[in-house]
């Protein structure tokens, strides 16, 4: 066995093995712009074949980076069927590894206070950047980080400030519940019920003007085919009750799978079958959507994609942080299963 291979190798390791000096190793990694292409390609065949890793530590406290970018995590609102940011938080800490930096978690004892928990990282530099996310609910984290100069990029376009110079990275959830909307106009249907969130919420108003869009594209009526909700099945089971009695729609799109699971709750307790009595799309894709009988329908959200295009925005951001990136607005897919039910023309 040789020496370089009982111990983690060193920097001087690599020098040795490469011919070159440690100052030339140190270049390698952290100016590799100052060597010429062959050396600096005898000292990168020299890392691989030792499997170097350069020191964090001490790299952190030459350059004064800490390689680390902070995302806030919310608590899991109980009652509802959705964990799609888990998704999108997978793809983060992936692609991030492979930019070079790591992702730090971190949440705080007030979930009330959507800035909690920033501060102490800024003013420990514990981070180099935030991820921003929830900007759809009128959080105030993107005004505040600008305020304090903190670089950060938003997944959620802004929503109160359509001028906002900072990058973000978001889903055309319009698109996501028209192309559900057209879905079951194209299967025959014209009685197309919308179970959405309540008013206030700016995203369940965007995922509400899609189906309103295709609606009234097929010139066919929407008076007192939509209700506004909280988020919980509770409220999808009960907003479907009213809606199935009151306007007799055939077909259910809904503003996530929460509310739609709540809708086959419902439809089950009629001796409903959804899909073959009753056609029912929900929003997210979830695991539950993927895994109920018989398979919910349900609009995919580009989460992973959304999560590369993050991190482009924060290598930008960070490499020269005077330029003002500009926002990534990505379309989302439409899973078909059971639910969607037969052709009804």
């Amino acid at each position: 066995m040789s020496r370089f291979q009982m111990s983690a190798p060193t920097l001087a390791d690599v020098a040795e093995l490469a011919g070159v000096s440690r100052q030339t190793v140190s270049n390698a990694v952290n100016n590799p712009d100052l060597l010429r292409a062959d050396t600096l390609a005898r000292v990168q065949q020299a890392i691989d074949q030792l499997g170097y890793k350069p020191n964090r530590a001490a790299r952190n406290l030459r350059t004064r980076s800490s390689q680390l970018i902070g995302l806030r995590m919310a608590p899991v609102q109980e009652g509802t069927a959705s964990a799609v940011m888990d998704r999108f938080v997978h793809s983060l800490v992936e692609s991030s590894r492979e930019a070079g930096y790591h992702v730090l978690l971190f949440t705080s004892d007030d979930h009330t206070d959507p800035l909690a928990g920033y501060d102490d990282l800024l003013r420990s530099t514990a981070v180099d950047a935030f991820v921003v996310t929830d900007t759809y609910l009128g959080n105030p984290q993107a005004a505040w980080l600008r305020e304090r100069r903190a670089p950060f990029v938003a997944f959620g376009r802004p929503w109160h400030d359509p001028d906002a110079r900072h990058p973000w990275v978001d889903i055309d959830a319009a698109a996501g519940s028209a192309l559900a909307t057209q879905h079951l106009i194209d299967k025959g249907h014209s009685r197309i019920a919308w179970i959405g969130w309540k008013k206030d919420s700016l995203l369940g108003e965007e995922r509400r003007s899609g189906w309103l869009r295709a609606m009234h594209e097929a010139e066919l009526s929407t008076t007192g085919l939509a209700s506004r909700v909280e988020d919980a099945v509770a409220s999808g089971r009960s907003a479907a009750q009213v809606l199935l009695d009151e306007a007799k729609p055939t077909a259910f799109v809904c503003a996530s799978d929460t509310l739609a699971v709540g809708v086959m709750h419902t439809l089950a307790e009629r001796g409903l079958q959804a899909g073959d009595d009753i056609a029912v799309v929900g929003f997210d894709d979830s695991q539950v959507a993927q895994t109920v009988w018989p398979g919910l329908s349900s609009v995919r959200q580009p989460l992973e994609q959304a999560a590369v295009e993050v991190v482009k925005a924060l290598e930008g951001l960070l490499a020269t942080p005077s330029v003002v990136a500009k926002g990534v607005m990505l379309t989302p897919t439409l899973e078909i299963r059971g639910t969607s039910g037969p052709d009804r023309h």
